[in-house]
């Protein structure tokens, strides 16, 4: 029961996190929703895709943690809880350093800033970084087949929005400055 608990508050904190910014932008006008908005072909194929896994994972998640299904040793769980919670971290600095530059799918007619200090200083990715690390961490603590399948598959989507997506419109919209910045700082973590 103890694990169902703590799940259920990581869950809470980490799309409470993602609410609580989409309802802070909204109402200084900013529409943090971009995914699939204007966007054709394989760029809207990624982001529809990836819109519709952000919705059936933390199902799946739920479902598990109501079932309390696990068939992995317990030491798994403890390790699930410390990897889940530092993708919590993870997320809640990413959103906080990017201010209102923060988006959920890109956006061309958004004027941005590039962040590029404190968390963004060690990873172009912290927000996707930190969804990878509440995924891996919930499916450790209840894992199960399906939830594996589906969490794998979430990892698998972000990781085509970052590589056919948001690189490619980082570089379109920033051009140099975006170029310089990779060439430091690792996509997921770590510097150059």
């Amino acid at each position: 029961m103890i694990y169902q608990i703590i799940a259920i508050i990581i869950l809470a904190v980490f799309y409470g996190c993602y609410f609580i910014k989409m309802i802070s932008q909204r109402r200084k006008g900013i529409q943090t929703d971009q995914i699939g908005k204007g966007k054709v072909g394989f760029v809207k194929f990624i982001e529809v895709t990836m819109k519709i896994i952000t919705i059936i994972v933390p199902i799946a998640e739920i479902v598990s943690i109501i079932l309390n299904t696990s068939v992995l040793p317990l030491w798994t769980r403890i390790v699930g809880i410390c990897i889940a919670v530092t993708g919590v971290a993870v997320v809640i600095t990413s959103v906080v350093t990017m201010r209102d530059s923060w988006r959920a799918g890109v956006s061309k007619t958004d004027k941005t800033d590039l962040v590029t200090s404190g968390i963004y200083s060690f990873s172009r990715n912290p927000a996707f970084l930190g969804f990878d690390l509440v995924y891996i961490g919930i499916l450790l603590m209840f894992f199960n087949l399906i939830l594996f399948i589906i969490s794998v598959f979430g990892v698998v989507i972000f990781h085509l929005q970052i590589v056919n997506v948001e690189e490619d419109f980082l570089i379109d919209t920033f051009r140099e400055k975006y170029i310089n910045y990779k060439k430091k700082v690792c996509r997921y973590f770590g510097r150059r």
